[in-house]
């Protein structure tokens, strides 16, 4: 799927939030400037999340509350550490993930064990700056999900 703007991204974003419950797993990949944060705060507005989202690179994650809490996490300081695995387990993300739709930056190989099923967003962007996002789903209800977002897609 073809996102020409940033604004469309969040669209997207937004969008996505439709199909998303407490209890999933979204993990985001791509290289710098694909657009992962911009992805997170369409997916925020669309779970009624009203502050601000912003990368949280420094601080690794964030909840923001909405009709639907979102955690915000980043992956992407701890794929140097010499196992980035036991961090993720001493962030406790899983602690609020039955509540709360989780999504994580630069998760991939990380987080998976979070959940069993999961939704993989490979982002990256073009030359013209054009970003490109691809749903991977893994598990449960996933492909389901995604047809019926496809489906909103298609609708005029």
């Amino acid at each position: 799927m073809k996102l020409p703007t940033v604004d469309d991204t969040r669209a997207f974003g937004r969008r996505l939030a439709s199909i998303l419950r407490p209890g999933d797993l979204v993990l985001l990949t791509g290289p710098l400037g694909a657009g992962k944060t911009a992805l997170v705060q369409g997916i925020g507005a669309g779970l009624g999340v009203t502050d601000s989202i912003t990368s949280p690179t420094f601080v690794i994650a964030r909840v923001h509350r909405g009709r639907i809490p979102l955690v915000h996490a980043d992956a992407y300081r701890l794929g140097d550490s010499p196992d980035p695995r036991a961090e993720i387990d001493d962030l406790d993300l899983d602690a609020s993930a039955e509540d709360a739709v989780t999504v994580v930056e630069w998760g991939a190989g990380l987080v998976e064990q979070l959940n069993d099923e999961y939704l993989l967003v490979r982002l990256d962007r073009l030359d013209d700056d054009t970003r490109v996002a691809e749903l991977i789903p893994y598990g449960g209800d996933w492909a389901a999900r995604i047809a019926d977002l496809t489906d909103m897609e298609e609708r005029p």
